[in-house]
């Protein structure tokens, strides 16, 4: 198994399956990054991306890139999804100047409101069992700003629908959303009319008996 997935910012390798059937190269500008292959429960294959196991420099670059797009919906503040969308979140709102971002959480903390939580479950975490809460002391940061939303990845959409009816509880509609890897076409119909930005894009795979493709 290789160790150097999401470690390096390639210029040598050829674009998708790779030879050894295990991972997935994408391409990222000049560049490509390597991705391993996970098999979902319905027997598809996806590319993995996890942003707070990559190396720095896979993480300056996915942020730089997603910084660029979104800049270009004027947000005033960034919100960051749970759990691996936080360190990309983070990221951004640094190169966009921004003094801070706002977390949304999934560990209730005793001054929380139940009324604003949704139930949240996600591609990786289908069981569910989780809230997605947002801090009731962050809402005078939210109210009447521009809100760009952002997460690690984009798959089935289910995460990015709870974040959406979350912040529908709050009169918040982002003026975009922003995500590391674009994951397949399910996220598509999740999002609305909600402008959506990927550093890059991914597709769902198929295994026969010659491979993944």
């Amino acid at each position: 198994m290789r160790t150097d997935v999401w470690q390096t910012l390639h210029t040598d390798l050829t674009p998708g399956v790779q030879p050894d059937q295990e991972t997935y190269a994408v391409p990222f500008g000049p560049h490509q990054i390597l991705l391993p292959i996970r098999q979902l429960a319905d027997g598809r294959g996806v590319a993995s991306l996890i942003v707070n196991q990559a190396s720095f420099a896979v993480l300056d670059a996915l942020a730089d890139t997603l910084t660029a797009k979104l800049a270009a919906h004027r947000p005033d503040i960034i919100i960051g999804v749970p759990t691996l969308g936080l360190t990309l979140a983070e990221a951004i709102a640094r190169r966009l100047g921004h003094t801070r971002m706002v977390p949304l959480g999934t560990s209730r903390k005793f001054w929380y409101d139940d009324a604003l939580s949704v139930d949240l479950k996600s591609i990786t975490t289908p069981g569910g069992g989780k809230r997605l809460y947002v801090d009731p002391r962050m809402l005078p940061l939210l109210s009447g700003r521009r809100v760009a939303v952002v997460d690690d990845v984009l798959s089935s959409g289910a995460s990015i629908a709870a974040t959406l009816r979350l912040l529908s509880l709050i009169d918040v509609t982002p003026v975009a959303i922003g995500a590391a890897m674009l994951q397949g076409e399910g996220w598509r119909e999740r999002v609305g009319t909600t402008p959506v930005e990927g550093a890059f894009a991914t597709p769902t795979l198929t295994k026969s008996a010659q491979g993944w493709s």
